[in-house]
């Protein structure tokens, strides 16, 4: 497999595009529905007409013929190409993999892969597929679209033969060969032939105008001096007379400003230094360039403006690329970019154009259109899944903003959107490091669509179907299929931790689907329903079954063993069943009827409950006739602080008297040790105490390395908690708790950074203080009952059933893992229940029968929309069914390497790999749900024998019509074999077709490809 990708002829871009719309409604995987079709309005610009001011950035997207005019396609009308310089092709080294956009963006490549005639070609071959497709599916004017050519480094390069012939030849192509050679295949193809929607006539393709660019960006390195940049400039307006931007690096806003806004943002962990801000252009030096050259431009009767803004170098300090520098974008750049921006336009009064490009998306670019500030152009939201389709609801957008001439920018306007970006939560960093959103599996060759959320559930809740229940109204159906796997509805639906939302594929758009409030809406408007309608227990299985707690695993396992046959007594030592979130978790968190209800449906089914009672012995239980008992007593063991002086309250002990109002306020300074969900718990707690003025919350750590969930941390922060980081407590003294401050020092096993303690001492003020770290299991108990515990008192049990040493006797919930979430112990109570009663069997609903159908066109457009939440009931429009449209390998490829194969009597299309159009960017790889590399993984065609033979990735290659290689993935290799299969040779079947030497689905397969895809194979 190559890491260099392979140009297309033009015939053969051009039958594959009309032959995949013919065959299937979509070009390059990207579906009909998600086309752009322009109003009548446009723009002037350079002497031509645009209809969208937007597009792709130089980058991934316009590097290819197929990138260009995918996002034609979907919206954009122009187009700044990709960089040439001097350096190209096989010359150029580019580290792989070299794009990482799962958040802001990084990439280590700057200029096109391919050699500078090969790229000029592409953008040829584009410039005349966008004309013929424009006219021929009527998407708009075939005029009125823009190519923006990107050329760098230095004068001497921009001034070489190869860059000027380049140029030259984009100022006017009429006499290059891949010109002719488009004209000619055209018109030898295509004349007079009808393509969709009109026929394409000789005098159409003849009137095409061979004048692809008459603008240019100029890109320069960081450390070019201020005359190297003029003279550029200069040459490309008076020699090249073509209208010029001036491509700016972020570094003009010096050292300390980049800094400072960073870091105010959240993005304090990007590492730079301040070495490219003193080499870079200076703003002293940069102003009085830009007036000389607008006024050279003037003369010369060209535009001339700047582009905002170059990516940004930053250090490779975690190893994320190959490396040690990486370039900077997404909505990180996007807080320096619109701070540049508003400095120029303040400078030049709003007079000097701006071509925008930093962190432009659906968020923002409508204000930044309506600031003046065009053209727009985007990468970073275009390597997200939805892919090319986010441009399409962007095109929607702007077109319903008044289109005027350029007549210079509203500073007011720049101004405003500057200020709002300091606080738009678009452009925060998130508190803590985002969690991962892959899923454990590798990714298979087959039915690889999965949804991440059920996999985040460690009950495996079916999320998905009940999103789309409650989006339909359909809450008793929700409630039931909810109540299948999870009997505590209105606990999860209001504490989960929610590790669902998590993985959720919507955290790469703007905010994951709120599946938490989706299940807390259904058991609101269903629960009365609910417990009129529950199914009833299976018959008695003759297990008498003895569980010891009361807490949220206790109570699922009883839920789960009467329903399941058994006959069942719960023993809980306090007055009511909920343990930790009835008698400690703060009401302002939980509310006791929340509790009260998922009692009720816990004890609805015939279990027995005694409260106030302890449970007795093992040996007692067992002789009282219980068969199996299941121990769900929690991790009892108060936590506890060594301090050279003073002592600290346990924070169990001060929430459940903060709880019943019994707790005694010893003065109005209070902190909190700890950084848990529970020291969040506590300081919010102690913050409403009547009497308290001041909470301080010490950890050793950041807030970013903090354990407690972000959702936990955003809460105390805005209850007003004052956090205290890198502080480690020693003494308890005067009415201060004396700290040594900490530093951070290498990451640990964990991935966090090591706090290393230093003899600067910290004094906070604290009248009583709350020591929240941890509760632990009391091995002690069980080792009186007979079990056998581990090295850390834990009991050693069956990981799949969670049977202790001793038969029949189960530990579940906090008593086995240490102090976990609620949904954690409802998982374990199920290990327990499948394990005694057999696993539970359920029917889920039918849904509304276009679900899944992701060729239908609201699905199509839905993948490409940034839509925030609005409530739980609109959740499921917000849901992106990933477990039947997925293909977030295929959204998020800029050079279109996948292709989804439909296959008769598949349940899901299986995705195919491209070899000749990969490069090894590893886009895929970031949001593939699995923990894969599609571009390693999935199965791939190959264009060459050699490309085949170099691989060791499953796939196969066409030897003629019917001899063919194929290479299965070592895990399908059965699945692959037919009844006259060779030996595989190195891993590789040389098969005929027809034969019987392949399998039956691997037949059909390449059948399907031959019959329905044969584009792909020419």
């Amino acid at each position: 497999m190559s890491d260099r990708m392979t140009p297309i002829s033009f015939g053969r871009l051009f039958q594959w595009i009309t032959a995949e719309m013919r065959e299937h409604h979509s070009i390059f995987a990207i579906e009909s529905a998600s086309f752009y079709r322009s109003p009548a309005h446009s723009l002037p610009i350079f002497g031509s007409q645009i209809e969208t001011p937007f597009g792709p950035a130089a980058g991934p997207n316009t590097q290819l013929a197929q990138n260009l005019v995918s996002a034609y396609l979907t919206g954009s009308r122009f187009f700044e190409l990709k960089t040439v310089q001097t350096l190209d092709g096989e010359d150029l080294p580019v580290s792989k993999p070299c794009i990482l956009a799962q958040d802001e963006c990084y990439n280590v490549e700057w200029s096109t892969e391919l050699r500078v005639e090969e790229a000029f070609a592409e953008y040829v071959k584009a410039w005349w597929l966008i004309k013929l497709l424009a006219q021929g599916y009527n998407l708009g004017n075939p005029s009125n679209f823009v190519f923006n050519m990107s050329v760098g480094y230095d004068y001497a390069g921009i001034s070489s033969p190869k860059i000027d012939n380049f140029i030259e030849g984009l100022k006017n192509a009429a006499d290059t060969p891949i010109w002719k050679e488009c004209r000619d295949w055209a018109l030898a193809n295509i004349a007079g032939q009808k393509i969709m929607d009109r026929v394409i006539d000789a005098d159409f393709i003849n009137a095409i105008d061979p004048h692809v660019c008459n603008s240019i960006t100029l890109s320069t390195l960081h450390g070019c001096p201020p005359q190297e940049i003029e003279r550029i400039a200069t040459y490309l307006i008076e020699v090249k007379k073509l209208n010029t931007f001036v491509k700016c690096n972020p570094t003009l806003l010096g050292y300390e400003t980049a800094r400072r806004i960073l870091d105010r943002a959240g993005f304090d962990y990007i590492v730079f230094d301040d070495h490219h801000f003193l080499e870079d252009l200076q703003y002293s030096d940069a102003i009085p360039m830009f007036k000389r050259l607008r006024r050279l431009a003037a003369q010369h009767n060209v535009e001339f403006g700047l582009k905002l803004t170059n990516t940004f170098p930053v250090d490779i300090a975690a190893q994320e690329l190959p490396g040690s520098e990486m370039y900077m974008s997404g909505r990180s750049l996007y807080l320096l970019t619109v701070e540049l921006a508003k400095r120029l336009a303040e400078e030049f009064d709003g007079q000097l154009r701006i071509s925008y490009s930093g962190g432009a998306d659906q968020c923002n670019i409508v204000p930044l259109f309506e600031a003046g500030i065009w053209p727009i152009t985007l990468a970073t939201t275009i390597l997200k899944p939805g892919g090319y389709q986010r441009l399409n609801p962007i095109a929607k957008a702007i077109e319903k903003v008044p289109f005027r001439a350029f007549e210079g920018i509203a500073v007011e306007k720049i101004q405003y959107i500057c200020a709002c970006s300091k606080h738009d939560p678009h452009h925060q960093k998130a508190i803590k490091p985002l969690p991962s959103r892959k899923i454990k599996e590798k990714v298979p060759v087959r039915n690889c669509f999965t949804a991440p959320c059920n996999h985040g559930c460690p009950i495996n809740q079916d999320i998905p179907q009940y999103v789309q229940l409650v989006g339909q109204k359909r809450y008793l159906e929700a409630l039931q299929l909810i109540t299948a796997k999870n009997p505590l509805p209105f606990m999860t639906g209001t504490i989960c931790a929610h590790r669902c939302m998590d993985k959720c594929t919507r955290n790469f758009y703007d905010s994951p689907v709120y599946i938490r409030q989706v299940k807390l809406e259904a058991a609101m408007q269903a629960f009365d329903e609910l417990m009129e309608h529950l199914p009833p227990a299976a018959a008695p299985c003759g297990s008498r079954v003895a569980v010891v707690g009361g807490g949220p695993a206790g109570m699922a396992a009883a839920y789960f063993l009467t329903r399941g046959g058994a006959k069942v007594t719960l023993f809980e030592k306090g007055k009511e069943l909920g343990g930790i979130p009835r008698q400690v978790i703060p009401e302002f968190r939980i509310g006791q009827c929340a509790i009260k209800r998922d009692a009720a449906l816990v004890t609805a089914l015939g279990a027995e409950v005694k409260t106030n009672t302890a449970a007795p012995s093992l040996s007692e239980l067992k002789a009282q006739g219980y068969t199996h008992i299941v121990y769900a007593v929690g991790a009892q063991k108060l936590g506890q602080i060594s301090l050279e002086e003073g002592q600290a309250l346990n924070v169990i002990e001060f929430l459940r008297q903060a709880k019943e109002g019994s707790f005694a306020v010893p003065g109005e300074n209070a902190v909190v040790i700890g950084g848990g969900n529970t020291a969040m718990d506590a300081a919010r707690a102690a913050k409403r105490l009547p009497g308290v003025k001041k909470v301080s919350l010490v950890y050793r750590r950041t807030k970013r390395f903090m354990p407690a969930d972000e959702e936990e941390l955003a809460l105390a922060l805005q209850d007003g908690v004052e956090f205290c980081e890198l502080l480690a407590p020693k003494a308890l003294r005067g009415g201060q708790l004396h700290c040594r401050r900490m530093i951070l020092g290498a990451p640990d096993a964990s991935g966090r950074r090591a706090p290393v303690e230093t003899q600067e001492e910290v004094l906070i003020p604290c009248d009583w203080l709350v020591a929240a770290v941890g509760e632990k299991v009391d091995g002690q108990f069980f080792a009186a009952q007979g079990l056998q515990i581990d090295e850390r008192g834990q009991a050693v049990v069956d990981p799949q059933t969670l049977e202790s040493s001793v038969p029949g006797v189960f530990v579940i919930g906090d008593a086995q893992r240490g102090p976990a979430t609620i949904v954690e112990a409802i998982a374990d109570a199920q290990k327990a229940a499948d394990a005694i009663v057999g696993a539970y069997k359920y029917a889920i609903p039918v849904l509304d029968e276009d679900y899944g159908s992701h060729k239908q066109g609201e699905q199509a457009y839905k993948r490409g929309l940034l839509t925030p939440y609005h409530n739980a009931r609109h959740e499921g429009q917000r849901c992106l069914e990933c477990s039947t449209v997925c293909e977030h390998c295929v959204q998020a490829c800029p050079n279109r390497a996948y292709a989804p194969i439909y296959i008769a009597g598949e349940k899901m299309p299986l995705i195919l790999h491209l070899d000749a159009l990969c490069n090894e960017c590893g886009n895929c790889a970031v949001f593939c749900p699995y923990d894969s590399a599609p571009y390693k993984e999935k199965f791939t065609l190959f264009s060459t024998e050699k490309e085949f033979a170099e691989s060791v990735q499953p796939g196969f290659f066409a030897v003629n019509e019917t001899h063919f290689k194929v290479r299965p993935a070592p895990a399908m290799l059965a699945q692959c074999l037919g009844p006259n299969s060779p030996e595989p040779v190195n891993g590789v079947l040389s098969i005929e077709l027809g034969q019987g030497q392949i399998s039956a689905f691997f037949e059909k397969l390449i059948a399907t490809l031959k019959n329905q895809y044969s584009y792909l194979m020419a």
